[in-house]
């Protein structure tokens, strides 16, 4: 009996693969270029959620960690490379995902910042252009006053 799983094993490393499944589908699904900040926002807001789940699903496989070390001192060779197996596998998804995450997040942040930054931009540029607007449908001075010639060609 020392060298099967307790009940909570199965029931934790049953609740951590359907979280790996389901934090794995959101994470797969596809990028799509968004133009607006506020779909971004969410977007962040959604995986910064994720990252708080994952840190609290780290309880439940530091314990399927500890449970495989115990049980491989005390179960066969073949029984105990098995668990292990399994939950090297665990942990490589663990590790995968939580890489994405953090790589989505930076990455979502950068896009963000460049989107903010084109937005000032594209407001600025409005406002020179309408200026310059303004400017072009000015009357033109008349041919013999030099002055506001001069004048108008230093606006210009």
């Amino acid at each position: 009996f020392d060298s099967l799983p307790p009940a909570h094993y199965k029931e934790t490393m049953s609740t951590i693969l359907v979280w790996i499944q389901q934090s794995e589908a959101k994470l797969s699904m596809p990028q799509v270029a968004v133009a607006e900040y506020e779909i971004m926002e969410q977007r962040l807001r959604e995986l910064k959620a994720l990252q708080s789940s994952l840190q609290e699903q780290q309880k439940g496989l530091n314990y399927l960690s500890t449970t495989v070390e115990d049980m491989s001192r005390k179960a066969p060779a073949e029984v105990s490379q098995r668990y292990r197996t399994e939950i090297e596998v665990i942990l490589g998804r663990w590790k995968k995902l939580s890489a994405q995450l953090v790589e989505h997040c930076q990455k979502l942040e950068e896009l963000m910042t460049k989107l903010q930054r084109f937005q000032n931009d594209t407001k600025t540029l409005k406002k020179w252009m309408a200026e310059v607007d303004v400017f072009l449908k000015e009357e033109w001075p008349a041919l013999g006053d030099s002055d506001a010639l001069e004048k108008q060609l230093e606006q210009c």
